[in-house]
C-alpha cells in the first residue's frame, strides 16, 4: 500500500515538473514614453420627443344609465313602490 502511494506521489510530482520549469518572471523594458491614450466617446443619448396628449373634455352633467342594469333596477324599484302605494 505504501509503495503504491509513494509511486502515485512520485508520478504526480513528475507530472507537475514541466509547469514549475515554465514559471518565470515577466520583466519588460520600459523607456518611459507613454503611448497615445485611447479615448472612447460615450454612446450618444437621444432624448425622446415630448408627447402632448389633449385631455378629454370636461362634461358637467349627471350620469345617465339608460340601457343599463342600474337604470332597470331603478325603474323596477319605482314601479314596486308605486304599486305598493296604490294598495294602501
Amino acid at each position: 500500500m505504501r509503495k503504491v502511494a509513494a509511486l502515485m506521489l512520485l508520478t504526480g510530482a513528475i507530472g507537475l515538473t514541466p509547469y514549475v520549469a515554465e514559471a518565470r518572471v515577466d520583466v519588460d523594458i520600459g523607456i518611459g514614453i507613454p503611448g497615445p491614450a485611447v479615448v472612447v466617446p460615450p454612446q450618444p443619448y437621444y432624448e425622446p420627443a415630448p408627447v402632448f396628449v389633449e385631455p378629454p373634455p370636461v362634461v358637467v352633467a349627471p350620469g345617465y344609465y339608460y340601457d343599463d342594469w342600474r337604470h332597470r333596477a331603478w325603474r323596477e324599484r319605482a314601479w314596486r313602490e308605486q304599486r305598493w302605494r296604490e294598495r294602501e
